[in-house]
């Protein structure tokens, strides 16, 4: 039963459902990457190379009926064809490069929203050396240096941006009620 205990605690710690929600997300976000360059990127950029469709981008490598022309990866195949299969590959990495584009969006904007710690650090003026602001001697060139003050906590540009969207509301709202006794 110490092999049940481990399993529970293991499951009860804050990383292993993390990553149980990262997987099914990033399951989720796979098909709807794939839906966008299969159904949407791709046919306008096969339009515009003049009509090619890039899922349909092979080379017969050998095998299959000799002389036979294949018109869809599906048929060479069934003919015991073996093939290179270059736009599917194409379609991967340009949903790679979505996918990965679509990770900075969002890994930028929940980095606005958090808010900014104060900086605790600063350069020794003899050395350079990164030290603290608090510090009175640099532990590196030994030598002595005044501390300084550490600033207060910033305000994420979420937070800024809700303030300055609620009181311009607030604004609107008060004139709205000015408007409605005048009438």
């Amino acid at each position: 039963m110490k092999i049940v205990s481990e399993f529970k605690s293991f499951i009860n710690k804050g990383s292993a459902i993390d990553m149980a929600v990262g997987i099914i997300v990033g399951s989720v976000m796979t098909s709807v990457v794939n839906s966008l360059v299969k159904d949407v990127i791709m046919p306008p950029v096969g339009l515009l190379v003049g009509g090619v469709d890039f899922s349909q981008w092979f080379f017969v490598l050998g095998g299959g009926e000799p002389g036979a022309t294949y018109t869809t990866i599906a048929a060479a195949q069934a003919a015991g064809a073996t093939t290179l299969n270059m736009g599917t590959f194409l379609n991967t990495v340009i949903s790679f490069f979505i996918t990965m584009f679509a990770v900075f969006i969002i890994v930028k904007v929940a980095n606005s929203a958090r808010a900014k710690g104060p900086v605790t650090t600063r350069a020794c003026p003899y050395c350079q050396q990164s030290i603290s602001k608090l510090a009175t001697k640099c532990p590196y060139c030994c030598s002595n240096v005044k501390p300084e003050e550490i600033g207060a906590v910033e305000e994420a540009e979420l937070t800024k941006g809700l303030k300055n969207l609620t009181a311009k509301v607030g604004k609107v709202a008060s004139a709205a009620k000015k408007v409605a006794k005048i009438k």
